[in-house]
């Protein structure tokens, strides 16, 4: 086998693995920026419990109108939203801290969602749901996943200054400003519409995958958010095309290969990272070096 036929051919031959770069391609520009932010944030779990969050809706939508690319989505949408909010609720309402809120709303979803999809569809139905079929994107899903990318660069270039700021030094942001409340949920809103976008692809047990793998793997290697953010979108779509090409060749699922791979470039970093791995670390460093 050439080169060409292991990285190229599978892409030029097939119109369903080029949709499928291209949807990967389309996640990994919005999940670039998203995942270095809940990274910051020390939010990484709260996208994992958001992913679970939305699966009652989209199982809703599934319900009233099967597999109908727009209902499960916008069920989605909505059940995710209803998760963030009533999870910072009880948080601020009782003595319950807001990880332990989301975990006992995320888990609900999860087995709230997994039981409507049960009740009428069959087990393919729930694996469709739970994992995705990347392979089988279609012009509508893509379109989909294209705006939810759209919206999601602009509004963060609307709202990235005092977002990065809540980040940093969320005190000060409140002293000077009252945006840190709305930049918040903006931003817990661009999740949500990502991991809607994600689950189309990957499903909503691995969409979050996509976002967070390479966030983790890219602050190995860079400081720099703007470095971050760059490195963290090159290694989610360079994650995708490599998933897909291992599903291709290998003939196993492509959106469990796709996050494997994720997986596996981070392994990679976490050992031999030169900003903070194992290796680095191990090594002596220089005279008067932090």
């Amino acid at each position: 086998m050439t080169l060409y036929d292991a990285l190229v051919a599978p892409f030029a031959e097939f119109e369903f693995m080029r949709r499928a770069l291209i949807g990967v391609f389309a996640l990994s520009l919005g999940a670039g920026p998203l995942g270095v932010l809940l990274m910051l944030r020390r939010m990484s779990l709260t996208g994992d419990a958001m992913s679970h969050a939305i699966l009652p809706g989209a199982a809703i939508g599934f319900l009233f109108a099967g597999l109908n690319l727009y209902a499960m989505s916008l069920g989605g949408l909505i059940a995710g939203l209803l998760v963030a909010v009533g999870a910072g609720v009880v948080a601020r309402a009782t003595e319950l801290k807001e990880d332990a809120s989301m975990a006992a709303f995320y888990l609900i979803s999860l087995a709230l969602g997994v039981l409507i999809v049960s009740l009428r569809g069959s087990n393919v139905d729930l694996l469709h749901v739970l994992f995705g079929t990347v392979l089988g994107i279609d012009d509508a899903t893509l379109l989909l996943i294209a705006g939810i990318t759209t919206l999601t660069l602009f509004t963060l270039a609307l709202i990235w200054r005092p977002l990065v700021m809540d980040c940093v030094d969320p005190v000060f942001l409140a002293s000077v400003s009252r945006a840190g409340g709305p930049c918040h949920i903006a931003f817990l809103a661009l999740v949500v519409l990502n991991l809607v976008g994600g689950f189309h692809a990957l499903g909503t047990l691995l969409a979050v995958g996509l976002m967070m793998l390479p966030a983790a793997t890219s602050r190995f290697f860079v400081r720099d958010l703007t470095a971050l953010v760059a490195l963290s979108t090159v290694i989610a779509f360079c994650s995708g095309a490599a998933g897909l090409l291992l599903s291709y060749h290998m003939g196993t699922p492509s959106g469990p290969s796709i996050v494997l791979v994720a997986g596996i470039a981070y392994g990679l970093a976490v050992i031999f990272g030169p900003a903070g791995g194992v290796l680095s670390r191990l090594l002596p460093r220089r005279h008067l070096e932090a």
